[in-house]
């Protein structure tokens, strides 16, 4: 298949490309890489090394997203491909995320291919999931496109790690989303995941304001990010842009990855968490991993 041309990027002198998907700006030299491990400068073009090349699929319960207010009872089709922009040391799906493409198996689905297989198997709409799906966004939105032409609805479960110009491209193509707010501390995000806080709140209220219905998830990883008064703070700023009606699922952390050492969250901790988000406002608040 020929290399994808990636649709956010600009050229720079000497061949090299400053990718513009995420808040990175990642300098890649030709050859080379993103964070992401696929969107690689191709002499001085910027191309999708996973554009029709997913590495897992499946059928899911729509719950398992997790949404519960959208659509629950009914399947979706998961489609995933290899890549992400975050290093989260506890990542969960590591093995198809933290590598490089070449790494993993994969299939060969043009956006056509994806929304036939969906109607085939009588799904009503297509989950992009498992890994980070906005940093293979060239092939979700062509995917979504024909998926929304074709009746079918579009999830996106996310981190929330993009520019504003690409998001706003997507949008309009998305029913539901659940992104995952991995603290409320800039610092922790950086630790644990190498990225910021700022740029996933702006992609919260940027999906809300739009009329994407939202769904939040929450990790608890004990001595991490298990404060009560930073989940406090977390849940007063959801509910005060807003989102007290959005489900907000606070999930159980079990050791994954390079977080090995630490145990899995106390369901005190997880019950306390639950407290504090309904006592600032949260009407829907869920307990997940438990």
């Amino acid at each position: 298949m020929i290399a994808h041309e990636c649709r956010y990027y600009q050229k720079l002198d000497n061949g090299d490309v400053e990718c513009q998907l995420c808040p990175h700006h990642c300098h890649i030299t030709d050859g080379k890489t993103g964070i992401c491990h696929s969107r690689r400068n191709n002499g001085g073009m910027l191309v999708s090394e996973v554009y029709a090349k997913p590495c897992a699929l499946a059928i899911d319960p729509v719950e398992k997203k997790p949404l519960y207010h959208f659509h629950p009872g009914t399947q979706c089709l998961s489609i995933a491909c290899a890549g992400c922009n975050f290093r989260c040391l506890n990542c969960q799906n590591h093995d198809i995320s933290q590598v490089a493409p070449s790494a993993v198996d994969h299939y060969e689905l043009s956006p056509e291919a994806v929304v036939a297989l969906c109607r085939k198997h009588k799904c009503p709409g297509i989950a992009y999931t498992y890994t980070e799906p906005l940093t293979y966004i060239e092939y979700i939105t062509d995917t979504a496109k024909l998926a929304h032409e074709a009746g079918l609805w579009n999830i996106l479960v996310t981190a929330g790690y993009i520019c504003c110009k690409p998001l706003a491209d997507l949008i309009p193509y998305l029913d539901a989303a659940n992104i995952d707010l991995k603290s409320f501390s800039d610092a922790i995000y950086q630790r644990i995941s190498g990225g910021h806080l700022q740029p996933v709140l702006d992609t919260i209220l940027a999906m809300h304001d739009a009329g994407v219905w939202i769904e939040i998830t929450n990790l608890i990883i004990p001595s991490i990010n298990d404060d009560m008064d930073m989940i406090r703070q977390m849940c007063h700023w959801l509910v005060d842009h807003h989102l007290a009606e959005a489900p907000l699922h606070f999930s159980r952390f079990f050791p994954r990855y390079k977080m090995q050492d630490i145990p899995p969250t106390p369901l005190s901790t997880l019950q306390a968490a639950k407290h504090v988000a309904e006592e600032e406002g949260f009407k829907y608040v869920y307990l997940g991993n438990v």
